[in-house]
C-alpha cells in the first residue's frame, strides 16, 4: 500500500486478499464491525417478516425494506473500500492488472438496482 494513502484503522492488520487463494484477511476490528452490522441487518429482516405476518400497512413494510437495503449497501461500501485500498492496490503493485476488470464487474453488480 502506498505510504501516501491514509490507512483506515478498520483495515489495519493482515493483507486483505491474496489473488491465488481468493481470501480476504481483515483485521479483527473490521470483522467485528461487519458482523455487528450484519447481525443488525438480520434482525431487520426478521422484523420485516413479523410486519408481514401482522398484516402491517404496506408502506410501513416498504420503509423498513428500504432501511435494510441501505444498511446492506453500507456493508458493501465498507468492503469495497477495504478491497480497493488493500487488495486492489496490492495486486496492481504486483503487476496483476486483471484486478481492474474484476473491480469494474463488482461495481456494476453493486449498481444494479
Amino acid at each position: 500500500m502506498s505510504s501516501e494513502m491514509e490507512k483506515d484503522p478498520l483495515l489495519e492488520g493482515e493483507d486483505c486478499c491474496h489473488s491465488g487463494e481468493r481470501k480476504s484477511h481483515h483485521s479483527d476490528k473490521m470483522k467485528k464491525n461487519l458482523e455487528s452490522r450484519l447481525n443488525r441487518i438480520e434482525g431487520q429482516v426478521r422484523g420485516i417478516k413479523r410486519l408481514i405476518d401482522r398484516d402491517t400497512y404496506c408502506d410501513d413494510v416498504i420503509t423498513q425494506i428500504a432501511a435494510t437495503q441501505a444498511a446492506l449497501n453500507s456493508v458493501a461500501k465498507i468492503l469495497l473500500e477495504a478491497h480497493m485500498k488493500e487488495c486492489v492496490v496490492d495486486r496492481i503493485q504486483s503487476g496483476d492488472l486483471e484486478v481492474v476488470d474484476e473491480v469494474l464487474v463488482t461495481v456494476q453488480k453493486l449498481m444494479k438496482k
